[in-house]
């Protein structure tokens, strides 16, 4: 973006020393974006628009370039290019307190679809370098504090931990060794609006200043995937896995029949791959252990002649042999509950 557009937001006085260095065309200052918010800003900007139109939700999944210092890097933890699940939810003074419990509710439910159970919520406060008024900071902490004490969630204030445009709601999920990583944000902001100079036109025909609430629930979608597989140490849930099941045939003269079993199950959309390799079936299965695929589906002579399959899990070991119907409903149980 242009140098005015990160000017007008408050980046350049406020968030300098966390962005790249300029770049130069015909005359121009350009900065790789470090946040999205400005962007939505434009979007929203670009008609006049009524309160019956919000709140207005925009979305993308965007990357951000930050210059983080060399030595804190980290891995997929911590980067200086990474992608957001960025929202922006404008909206008016009176949609706030419900914005920011529904956007609250919605990030909690979607840790624990992932299996997060284990997390900590943090409620930042003004840091020292800030845009509004300290009555303005007050208000808003207050009604992310309402927001997480409605949910009868328990929390920390991180004292200064804020964004220089609001405070926020951190939820911070600890990976496989015990640390804590900030993933969902949610963000309270009075200050773009009116540096932007947001308005809507109000049921009274006038116009009027609106709120706006940042929303990111996986945080980095880098992080969240490298905390991920270190959570389930690679075995992720069946619903989750790239391959949810692997078929191996027992030996040449079954790969016909793990090869029907094969177009079944990817006819009802999972994720199955075959293994017709010319080695020996203590090899294959070893090797899908080691590939961390959460169910091997076993067929020799008496699978074929009885048009079974034999089930072992990576997590449960040998689950006995299955019909077709049978296996595919416990692979639909497993999809529809989510766990492995």
């Amino acid at each position: 973006g242009k140098a005015h557009l990160w000017q007008t937001s408050g980046h350049l006085e406020y968030y300098r020393q966390n962005m790249y260095p300029p770049m130069e065309m015909e005359k121009e200052e350009y900065f790789v974006k470090p946040m999205n918010c400005p962007f939505h800003v434009a979007v929203y900007k670009s008609k006049l628009r009524s309160y019956k139109e919000l709140p207005l939700k925009l979305a993308e999944l965007g990357t951000v370039y930050r210059y983080e210092l060399s030595g804190v890097l980290h891995g997929l933890m911590r980067v200086r290019g990474f992608t957001q699940d960025d929202a922006h939810i404008i909206c008016t003074p009176e949609q706030v307190d419900d914005v920011i419990h529904e956007t609250l509710d919605f990030a909690i439910w979607m840790l624990k679809v992932f299996g997060f159970e284990d997390f900590k919520v943090y409620i930042s406060t003004r840091p020292p370098e800030a845009i509004g008024s300290q009555e303005q900071w007050e208000k808003a902490e207050s009604a992310l504090k309402k927001a997480v004490e409605s949910l009868k969630l328990s929390y920390e204030i991180d004292e200064g931990g804020g964004a220089f445009y609001g405070p926020k709601i951190d939820i911070k999920i600890k990976d496989a060794i015990g640390r804590f990583w900030q993933c969902s944000t949610i963000q309270f902001d009075f200050n773009l609006p009116e540096r932007f100079d947001m308005e809507y036109v109000g049921p009274d025909n006038r116009r009027h200043r609106p709120y706006m609430i940042h929303r990111a629930i996986f945080g980095s979608i880098e992080r969240f995937t490298g905390i991920l597989l270190e959570h389930y140490a690679g075995l992720l849930p069946f619903w989750l896995a790239p391959v949810q099941a692997r078929i191996i045939p027992i030996s040449s003269k079954h790969v016909t029949y793990a090869k029907e079993l094969l177009e079944f199950l990817r006819s009802h959309k999972f994720r199955v791959e075959i293994d017709e390799r010319n080695e020996r079936l203590s090899a294959k299965v070893r090797d899908a252990e080691l590939s961390k695929i959460p169910y091997l589906l076993i067929v020799g002579d008496r699978e074929v002649e009885n048009r079974l399959v034999s089930v072992r899990s990576k997590a449960e070991g040998d689950l006995g042999q299955k019909s077709w119907e049978e296996l595919l409903e416990f692979f639909t149980s497993l999809t529809e509950i989510k766990v492995c």
